[in-house]
């Protein structure tokens, strides 16, 4: 499958969030969205990502923005995330890894000489009409938030 870049239409998605709701890409059309992919509930690249975008995240809805998280864990794991960091965001359970692999951050990882699937770090940045406006590869874990904002600019 070829890269996502911007100007390319964001996959379609449904999926079910922290709490059982079925959620699809299409029901926040004429909103900018922050569709961001992260390895792993509760590591500590992923809660610092989280946590920037949750202390960040009534900036973000007043520029008209919405948030969402994106990982492969279950709805149960997400539930508790959202609960230990109070996240005002929806979170993504994406078990089947269908979301994962059409935004193709499902990929070959290596850690300790092994290599193994996972999901790649990867922010995605989408405007009203589902196009996408920008790809942050390379993600500041620690700053997401201002990292979106200075791209867009």
């Amino acid at each position: 499958m070829a890269t996502l870049q911007a100007g390319d239409l964001a996959p379609l998605f449904t999926a079910k969030n922290q709490n059982g709701e079925t959620v699809s890409l299409t029901d926040y059309n004429g909103k900018k969205v922050i569709l961001y992919f992260y390895p792993k509930d509760n590591t500590p690249g992923c809660t610092a990502e989280a946590c920037d975008f949750r202390d960040n995240y009534q900036s973000l809805a007043s520029q008209g923005f919405e948030v969402i998280g994106v990982s492969t864990d279950d709805e149960k794991s997400h539930k508790k995330f959202e609960a230990k960091f109070d996240l005002p965001f929806t979170l993504i359970a994406d078990t089947d890894k269908t979301i994962v692999e059409s935004y193709g951050v499902w990929v070959e990882k290596s850690m300790y000489g092994k290599s193994y699937m996972g999901t790649s770090r990867k922010t995605f940045v989408i405007d009203e009409e589902g196009k996408i406006i920008t790809v942050i590869d390379k993600v500041d874990t620690k700053a997401p938030s201002k990292q979106v904002l200075d791209l867009l600019g």
